[in-house]
């Protein structure tokens, strides 16, 4: 069955859900977010600009080269793309912080990106979609209006994180209390969500099974890898290479669906493709986090277990423990 002949139902009211769970999500990062973090653009201008070059960049065009090599259909690859266009999640601060890496640079990246991806995410799914010789075919039989779709944009994201942003500046306090329950419940309520609507559309779901798992997996490998890559190359500390990894690597596919069923009519492939992504990109996120945290707490053991014991060791330990604090790019840091 062609994915491009597929859609993939959606009742308005779980669409106000969806928005509003989207919202939540908004609002949690929000919460964790102070004027600081923007300030923090200054403090680490390299790092933050390698972070918006993969994002912005580099990852739409290496998924726009994917999807010609695997020769996908154009709702499929029409999917990818948007998924590769849109702002990075908040779980990238959880894997983060579970891998052991720069969480301070992780939400100031995250909450500039998605600062940005309100402007950034209509014209990057226009220009690269556009290209596509299949996908753009979705485009045109959509009219896609880049003014409406920031609008959006703006009211799912924008607004929740300025209402966010400001409790958090008025009300600290309460904002750091609250801001582990939203992050949780709407992570749960977007990953449950999303279950229900492939559940829902299971015949949609098993018809593109095959390409959409292998598509799904190669291409968020390649995100993750993309992330790490730029941030090597970059010359950045192995904490900031663990953070930009998964900033690039973890997108907000919540929103992508949102959209599909917004501007596209719900299409098969890409509905599907944005709702797994959402799904998988969690799961494969947790595997990497937790394998990176064993590297590094075995490397720190190894370190200690050099020095020996005594005060002697315990000065010998600080290349490798500082993997885990401000002199990530001591020689002994695992990366």
């Amino acid at each position: 069955m062609n994915p491009d002949d597929l859609v993939v139902s959606f009742a308005p009211g779980s669409m106000m859900i969806l928005n509003v769970v989207l919202g939540l999500i908004m609002f949690g990062i929000a919460l964790d977010t102070s004027v600081d973090d923007f300030k923090a653009v200054a403090k680490a201008p390299r790092a933050m600009a390698i972070a918006l070059i993969a994002q912005i960049v580099l990852l739409p065009a290496v998924t726009f080269g994917l999807t010609l090599v695997l020769q996908v259909q154009g709702s499929i690859a029409l999917g990818m793309i948007l998924v590769a266009c849109c702002p990075p999640g908040n779980i990238s601060q959880v894997l983060t912080y579970r891998a052991r890496g720069n969480v301070a640079l992780s939400v100031s990246m995250t909450a500039v990106a998605n600062v940005l991806y309100i402007f950034v995410l209509p014209l990057s799914l226009a220009f690269w979609g556009g290209l596509h010789p299949t996908g753009r075919e979705f485009l045109e039989e959509v009219s896609l209006n880049g003014w409406q779709m920031m609008a959006e944009i703006l009211l799912i994201i924008g607004l929740p994180f300025a209402l966010g942003f400001l409790l958090r500046a008025r009300f600290p306090r309460f904002a750091a209390r609250v801001q582990p329950f939203a992050r949780w419940i709407s992570l749960i309520a977007l990953v449950g969500f999303i279950v229900a609507a492939l559940v829902g559309n299971w015949a949609v779901f098993v018809a593109v099974l095959g390409i959409v798992l292998s598509v799904v997996f190669l291409h968020d490998a390649i995100a993750l890898g993309l992330g790490y890559a730029s941030a090597r190359l970059g010359g950045l500390a192995p904490r900031d290479r663990k953070a930009i990894t998964f900033e690039v690597g973890i997108r907000n596919a919540g929103l992508g669906l949102g959209l599909v069923f917004t501007f596209f009519g719900g299409l098969g492939g890409m509905a599907v493709v944005a709702g797994w992504w959402g799904v998988w990109d969690i799961i494969a996120g947790l595997i990497v986090a937790s394998l990176w945290a064993w590297r590094t707490k075995r490397a720190e053991g190894a370190g200690a277990s050099a020095g020996g014991g005594g005060p002697a060791g315990a000065g010998a330990s600080g290349p490798a423990a500082a993997s885990d604090g401000a002199g990530a790019g001591a020689p002994g840091a695992a990366s």
